[in-house]
């Protein structure tokens, strides 16, 4: 954690501005951690001119933030040599097509802004207070309205062309299932055949209102298709832990049923005894948290990248 030095001596933390900018509302706080939060605020998620207005407004109001950290829906620019970087860009969210986020904010505010997909800034927020503590490689996926995964490899997430988009990997169809997919892209990847709308429409209700033989299909399936996602994260990127978080994984007995299909899966090749253990894929910690809290780490990181006088 950043601190700074007031003139009595004693190491005060650095306050920071967090934005968890959702397809329904922006979530804002100001502070150091999940444990030391000044002020928070919930803005509805209307046209982008109106919403960054609110959102600057709210840090205005507060004493300054040191830097701002966005973790958003997307996708987002993340080159810094781009045009756009800091945009969000081609969102299918009606409106929110090539807006300039970090420029809004910096302009309003003159602070660094850090900005970064929301599931990147959950995965941060779990590595440094939730379920990944103490690793410096692992997965964070979460599984709701959508499925949305973001790697952490020796500390850092990784950059390229753009950033992952682990939730449209493609699955094997699990047996018995012939629901077609939710995916208005590909149809039955990962998302259009395990978030939350694809478990609604099989059963016409909702997971958490599931019981009986439709609760046990369905946790059947959806550890099936996660356990499927979870061996390409392996072979791919070698994480020491998957943490899982979002609304569907609270199905009753969904993780002891994903673990033993991972071994399934992986039909012992490249599997080793961790992989097998409770603690390889676990539960989310923060909760809801996680993004906000990934934000002010995304601040934290701006603050360290910004050019010095």
């Amino acid at each position: 954690m950043i601190t700074s030095q007031p003139t009595d001596g004693r190491a005060t933390p650095v306050r920071f501005g967090a934005v968890e900018a959702g397809g329904t509302k922006f979530v804002c706080l100001l502070g150091s951690s999940p444990a030391d939060i000044t002020a928070s605020t919930r803005i509805p998620t209307r046209d982008p001119a109106s919403t960054l207005a609110e959102v600057i407004a709210f840090f205005a109001a507060e004493p300054a933030p040191a830097a701002i950290g966005v973790g958003s829906f997307g996708p987002v620019e993340l080159r810094r040599d781009h045009p756009q970087y800091g945009f969000i860009t081609a969102s299918p969210k009606p409106g929110w097509r090539d807006v300039d986020v970090v420029g809004a904010l910096r302009g309003a505010l003159g602070v660094p802004v850090g900005l970064h997909t929301d599931v990147a800034g959950a995965a941060l927020g779990e590595g440094r207070w939730g379920a990944a503590r103490g690793l410096d490689t692992y997965v964070y996926m979460t599984v709701g309205t959508g499925v949305g995964a973001a790697a952490v490899v020796d500390g850092r997430l990784p950059t390229g062309l753009g950033h992952p988009e682990m939730g449209h990997m493609s699955v094997p169809r699990q047996p018995g299932d012939d629901f077609p997919g939710r995916c208005p892209f590909h149809g039955d990847c990962l998302e259009g055949m395990a978030a939350g709308p694809a478990v609604a429409a099989r059963f016409g209700r909702p997971g958490e209102q599931l019981d009986g033989d439709d609760l046990r299909r369905a946790v059947e399936w959806e550890a099936g298709y996660l356990a499927e996602a979870v061996r390409t994260v392996v072979y791919a990127l070698a994480p020491q832990r998957v943490v899982i978080g979002g609304s569907v994984p609270q199905l009753p007995g969904l993780f002891p049923r994903l673990r033993s299909r991972l071994g399934e899966v992986m039909a012992g090749y490249g599997a080793l005894p961790e992989h097998g253990a409770d603690d390889f894929v676990v539960p989310a910690g923060l909760g809801g948290m996680a993004g906000p809290a990934g934000a002010l780490l995304l601040a934290e990181l701006a603050l360290a990248e910004a050019p010095t006088a």
